[in-house]
């Protein structure tokens, strides 16, 4: 297939003769999917025939719908503007589950609103979430169970988000054995608000590509048309796959393989995790040349549009990857900085001298936190800035223990074994408890083997096997 076709240059080196000259032509009105019929939010469209689809059909077998409401139950979640929670919503399904079923048969069911979340990012800006009801994540994950399956087929095989048997650890891998294979140059696009932005026509002529039933593509297109609810009012939405439901991540994965094949087709190296692409190139002027190509055929042929103050063609060394980096040179995994800093100010939250809690309380506190994070980033193979935390944290306890006892310190470091000597010098010092926490004295009444013993997790040290 020749270049055009796929809209997306092959990267150019100096040492490779396959690499086009970095030219790029626009889709034609022919390659554009024919425009979708989109009925406003609160306009439900009715059907003539209740005639129910295969797909249809396994969307409502038993089997498929306790997996949903199981997963639903795990995944917890607010409610939405109908206040119903979770926990009653297994009692309101065994109360109303005929005729909600009744209304998909016949192709009568209208989702509610999502209501609006405002989740604030680092950067400042803010993260918006559409939070449907609980009977519409019901339904949208019994949908999206029957998606994923007609479509985990098709998919890329260097997808590894939101996809069953994969899972972002395979994708830093991945780009970590294509660094090590001599692509030293990574082109990070970052999609600027991706999930508000999913034009709904393009979405679903990709989504009938491998979902053939009417039927369960008009419920889709409803749950994309189903409105949100913001300050009291009810608005359409005419773009954008709401995050917060369990639909947008199958979804998501329907629109960017488009890209992953367009990418494919011409050779190139890359590893995505939902709206997160890396792709891998031997010399800056290839990644520069390929970022004007992706940037273009993302807004020409997808509509989206590429964040240029967050992309960047660079050496992987210096990007992040799903919270991870490489290091120079032979390219192990590291966390990446900003995921330190984050970890560090959830321990600095967790350890103010000032919470009045025990101290094994605040370890207990500490050992939810530092084991979910330790799950996450225990692949790091650079150890040497999780040791510093390590030392870090265990001065922050000891910081904070020497202030809870207070006058009682000089008992307290005796009590620990210190001697006479060293448990005065200590208690009668000028300096505060955090350079205090520092000393001998400190070290010796409050060793790392009893934090251990604690419960409180290192994160340098390899897990058990």
């Amino acid at each position: 297939m020749n270049d055009e076709d796929s809209g997306v240059k092959r990267d150019e080196t100096a040492s490779d003769k396959r690499e086009g000259d970095g030219s790029y032509a626009p889709p034609t009105e022919s390659d554009r999917p024919p425009s979708v019929d989109e009925p406003i939010a609160g306009k439900p469209q009715t059907t003539a025939s209740s005639k129910i689809s295969t797909l249809m059909t396994e969307v409502l077998d038993i089997e498929n719908l306790k997996r949903a409401l199981a997963q639903v139950k795990r995944n917890k979640g607010a409610p939405g503007i109908d206040g119903m929670t979770v926990d009653e919503l297994s009692a309101h399904l065994k109360a109303n589950w005929p005729r909600i079923r009744a209304q998909l048969v016949a192709g009568s069911y209208q989702p509610k609103p999502v209501r609006r979340v405002e989740i604030p990012k680092p950067d400042g800006r803010k993260r918006l979430l559409g939070i449907p009801t609980v009977v519409d994540r019901f339904i949208q994950q019994a949908v999206a169970q029957v998606v994923q399956r007609h479509w985990e087929p098709h998919f890329h095989p260097n997808s590894y988000g939101f996809r069953p048997g994969r899972n972002a650890h395979q994708a830093m891998r991945h780009a970590q054995a294509t660094i090590r294979q001599g692509y030293g140059w990574v082109v990070d696009i970052d999609l600027e608000a991706f999930f508000d932005r999913v034009n709904h026509d393009r979405l679903m002529v990709r989504v009938r590509q491998h979902v053939v039933a009417p039927d369960v593509l008009k419920l889709i297109n409803r749950f994309l048309k189903g409105g949100v609810h913001v300050d009291g009012k009810c608005h359409a939405t005419t773009q954008g796959v709401p995050q917060g439901g369990p639909l947008s991540p199958v979804l998501a994965n329907v629109v960017l393989d488009e890209l992953d094949w367009a990418l494919e087709r011409q050779g190139h190296r890359f590893a995505r995790y939902a709206d997160d692409c890396n792709i891998f190139v031997k010399s800056k002027r290839a990644g520069e040349r390929l970022m004007q190509n992706v940037t273009r055929y993302l807004r020409d042929s997808l509509r989206l549009t590429v964040n240029a103050q967050k992309s960047a063609v660079d050496r992987p060394r210096n990007r992040k990857f799903l919270g991870f980096t490489v290091s120079k040179g032979d390219a192990r995994i590291k966390v990446a900085p900003k995921a330190i800093e984050k970890l560090k100010d959830t321990i600095r939250e967790l350890t103010r001298r000032t919470r009045g809690h025990r101290l094994i309380d605040i370890v207990q506190e500490l050992k939810t936190a530092l084991t979910g994070w330790k799950a996450y980033f225990g692949i790091a193979e650079v150890l040497s800035p999780l040791r510093e935390i390590d030392k870090w944290v265990r001065r922050r306890l000891r910081c904070y223990a020497w202030k809870q006892w207070g006058s009682a310190g000089y008992r307290e470091l005796r009590k620990r074994g210190v001697t006479v000597r060293e448990a005065w010098n200590t208690s009668k010092s000028a300096h505060g408890p955090w350079r205090l926490s520092k000393t001998p004295a400190l070290s010796l009444a409050l060793p790392a083997k009893l934090f251990r013993q604690m419960g409180l997790p290192e994160l340098a040290r390899a897990k058990a096997a």
